[in-house]
């Protein structure tokens, strides 16, 4: 077992595919995580009302840098600061009008907790996602999967989505 900067990563074999995992998008049609094979996937929880809220911005324009090799993929999140209320209409229409917003954005869903949603269930897993065990701490938590659906890291709120921590896996 490594450990780099307090985050445990091990290397085991995930007992679940993240292609198999089943979530809507934000307008209610279900999202095939199997149409990603082959890309890398930046999933971030989201919200509108939040300090890193302007990441929306950045996360935009890696998704236009990056888009033949990278999906990103919003999930609204209200546990935090409650600083989500919106509908998914008011999630769509805010994302649009102030950051032009183009990515892939999910059905509101819970991160943590009782509720967790199974995607959060494999990112936070090491069980599920074979490298390691990570807690959500806040809005703007983000998780790169490789193009083979491999766990690669996880970045906390205060990694930009530009940052060169992210970047260096994709280019």
């Amino acid at each position: 077992m490594l450990s780099f900067f307090n985050k445990s990563v091990s290397q085991t074999t995930p007992l679940a595919s993240i292609y198999d995992i089943q979530i809507n998008q934000l307008n209610g049609d279900p999202l095939d995580l199997s149409t990603y094979k082959d890309k890398y996937i930046l999933f971030v929880n989201v919200a509108s009302q939040c300090g890193f809220t302007g990441q929306y911005k950045d996360l935009q324009k890696l998704y236009e840098t990056y888009n033949e090799k990278l999906i990103i993929i919003g999930v609204p999140c209200n546990q935090f600061g409650r600083q989500e209320p919106g509908t998914s209409q008011e999630i769509e229409s805010f994302c649009q009008a102030n950051y032009g917003v183009s990515f892939v954005m999910t059905e509101k869903i819970d991160v943590k907790g009782e509720n967790q949603h199974p995607l959060y269930q494999w990112l936070t897993d090491e069980a599920k996602n074979g490298k390691t065990n990570t807690t959500v701490k806040w809005n703007f938590q983000k998780y790169l999967v490789g193009t083979n659906g491999e766990y690669i890291d996880y970045y906390y709120s205060i990694t930009k989505p530009l940052s060169s921590k992210i970047t260096k896996h994709i280019k």
